[in-house]
């Protein structure tokens, strides 16, 4: 198996989590090295320092796997506040490259191996910003939810032909990338990045889609489906109650 992203955050708490329950040849990636050879040897795995923003890095990573590849844990993004109207063409296509590009290099190079066997799994982390939206970040909100639609499409695509697609999708988790706070997506409460590996491994165990560690996100979807003006107007009312922090935070 393989999980990206696996030096820190939700990536590492994966590792941590399938080898705890006795997954073998575990490969790890990231592009941070120290910390990946850190989580390597904490679960008797491999390493390979991986820049997932570039096809010929991902498509490395997945053929030097001496072993078939069952699981494939898609973990990579990044994210912040930003002014729309002051966001450049570069920093909308590094933000693309990374957040979604990246699963899809993932996908099309581990697919075929997994067709072949007929069984494998898929899972993408995302986000609940991926269902909803987030606040005071457009790059953030249009990636995940390109990504939730990404795997929702190869479910619906691979699904009777053997192939398992799991969707993580919380709110505020415990990284580095809410070490500074996390703002409107810690309304419903910050949790550990254990909790998003064992909802996940659940998910994998049930042939289930949508992990949603956070309980009230699927309230917050069915409130949306079932009343799309009030919900965009409850968003609203939300940004409002936090425009000075996001304004506070945005460069």
């Amino acid at each position: 198996m393989i999980i990206t992203g696996a030096a820190s955050g939700i990536g590492e708490a994966l590792a941590v989590a399938f080898y705890n329950a006795t997954a073998n040849n575990i490969l790890v990636s990231d592009i941070n090295t120290s910390g990946l050879n850190r989580i390597a040897e904490k679960i008797n795995g491999t390493a390979i320092t991986t820049d997932v923003s570039r096809e010929e890095d991902v498509k490395k990573m997945i053929n030097s796997s001496e072993n078939d590849i069952d699981i494939y844990c898609s973990n990579v993004g990044i994210g912040s506040y930003e002014d729309f109207l002051k966001i450049t063409n570069e920093q909308w296509q590094k933000m693309i490259d990374t957040n979604l590009m990246s699963h899809i290099y993932g996908v099309r190079h581990v697919l075929p191996q997994m067709l072949d066997r007929g069984s494998g799994h898929l899972v993408f982390t995302a986000s609940a910003a991926g269902l909803l939206s987030q606040l005071g970040s457009i790059t953030y909100s249009v990636t995940k939810h390109a990504v939730v639609s990404l795997a929702e499409w190869l479910k619906i695509t691979y699904g009777k032909l053997g192939i398992g697609v799991s969707c993580i999708c919380p709110q505020a988790v415990r990284t580095a990338m809410t070490a500074q706070g996390a703002g409107v997506a810690g309304i419903d409460g910050i949790i550990e990045p254990d909790v998003v590996a064992n909802d996940t491994l659940k998910a994998i165990e049930n042939d289930q889609f949508l992990v949603t560690p956070h309980n009230q996100v699927r309230e917050y979807i069915q409130f949306k489906a079932n009343d799309y003006e009030g919900w965009i107007e409850g968003m609203q009312n939300l940004q409002e109650q936090y425009i000075d922090e996001i304004k506070s935070v945005i460069k």
